[in-house]
């Protein structure tokens, strides 16, 4: 009796947690691995005073693996759709990616939409992409 395995796909990278873990004190690594919650606490408190931040080095393989199981993959990659946003993302390149070219361009005219656009898609790009996945899944 042959079982199916749901092997996780690859759709995020220790590599660049591990980048954006030097920035980890604000939260990056958290909201990259889909924890917008701890990442906004990360954000306010600096990392839980730099003793949450420096834990975090030894559970980001955990992080990864729970997120290559979390978010399904495709065509828009997410580690480069998070530099992007982390980096770019008052300019909207990580919307101009993700085809989203009127909000990119919003983003662009409005920094970010006054940063609160940057905000909001810390909170929410992984499942921004996740759903853009699925609905190519669909018609396809």
């Amino acid at each position: 009796m042959a079982t199916m395995s749901s092997a996780p796909s690859d759709t995020h990278s220790k590599l660049i947690g591990y980048l954006l873990w030097i920035f980890g004190f604000l939260g990056a690594h958290r909201f990259y691995y889909g924890k917008p919650v701890t990442g906004t606490i990360w954000f306010f408190t600096l990392g839980l005073l730099g003793i949450g931040w420096l834990i975090d080095l030894f559970l980001i393989p955990a992080m990864d693996r729970d997120a290559d199981f979390r978010y399904q993959a495709g065509p828009v990659n997410y580690s480069l759709a998070w530099v992007l946003l982390t980096f770019l993302g008052v300019f909207g390149l990580h919307r101009f990616y993700m085809g989203k070219f009127l909000t990119g361009i919003l983003y662009l005219l409005t920094g970010g939409l006054f940063l609160i656009g940057v905000l909001y898609d810390f909170w929410t790009l992984n499942d921004q992409i996740s759903m853009k996945h699925a609905k190519r899944g669909i018609f396809n």
